[in-house]
């Protein structure tokens, strides 16, 4: 459900009809920014906590009473119902799916073509106006690009100012302004990403993996791996290998 201006008026009858149809049979349903009004008009979002845009989700609480709104991440997966904040952060969700559905490596391909970052966990802070940087700004783009070609070292904060050419300080500042997180949360998911994919599409040792996304060893990969996606990284791999040889995941 892509989001639209005249949000707080209720969808049309025929709009919340079809929404009810879809999850009554089982669909999963989707809203990007707005969109999420639609949703909690058609009773679906009754008694869960959902997600829109930061300028929107007073009005949201509001028109809804029944529904808890975060207004501090970039998505919710209450799968099979799931909710973004605003546009970019309905790019990071869709990426989300891909990964969760077909894998690390195919939604980092993705988002290659895209020109949009690899892998945003939803619990990042929504970006807000008065902390992004102007578009003529020095931003730490570049260095992020940089360190996801560098993460089998160990890429200290001194290493990443010094590549950005500003201060330890500015780097942490400016780093929190652009990604919602810290340069340490920011790499150990970046880590943990690429390992996703390595896992997929390689057939190296674990340790060897942990070497590769700077994780060091195959004990340290577990935990991050289990804290992360809440399963090991031989489950994992078994999963998409089963869904690359035909089976389902």
């Amino acid at each position: 459900m892509p989001g639209y201006w005249d949000y707080q008026r209720p969808p049309a009858p025929e709009v919340t009809t079809a929404l009810k149809r879809a999850f009554r049979r089982g669909a999963r349903i989707v809203s990007i920014c707005t969109g999420a009004f639609a949703l909690a008009a058609a009773g679906l979002l009754n008694g869960r906590t959902v997600t829109t845009h930061w300028a929107s989700a007073d009005a949201l609480e509001e028109s809804y009473p029944q529904v808890r709104v975060d207004r501090s991440v970039l998505y919710i997966d209450d799968d099979p119902l799931l909710t973004s904040a605003g546009v970019t952060a309905g790019i990071d969700l869709c990426l989300h799916l891909v990964r969760k559905d077909l894998g690390a490596a195919v939604a980092n391909d993705i988002a290659r073509e895209l020109v949009a970052a690899p892998h945003r966990d939803g619990g990042q802070a929504q970006y807000i106006a008065r902390s992004l940087p102007e578009p003529t700004a020095h931003t730490l783009a570049d260095t992020r690009e940089w360190a996801v070609r560098h993460l089998d070292e160990a890429l200290p904060l001194d290493v990443l100012a010094r590549h950005a050419r500003v201060s330890t300080r500015t780097l942490v500042r400016m780093w929190r302004q652009e990604t919602g997180s810290t340069p340490h949360q920011w790499l150990l998911s970046a880590r943990v990403n690429h390992a996703r994919e390595l896992l997929e599409v390689t057939d190296l040792g674990i340790e060897q993996i942990a070497d590769r996304c700077g994780l060091g060893t195959g004990t340290n990969l577990r935990a991050r791996f289990r804290n992360a996606l809440g399963t090991t990284p031989s489950a994992y791999r078994r999963t998409f290998q089963q869904t690359s040889a035909g089976g389902s995941p």
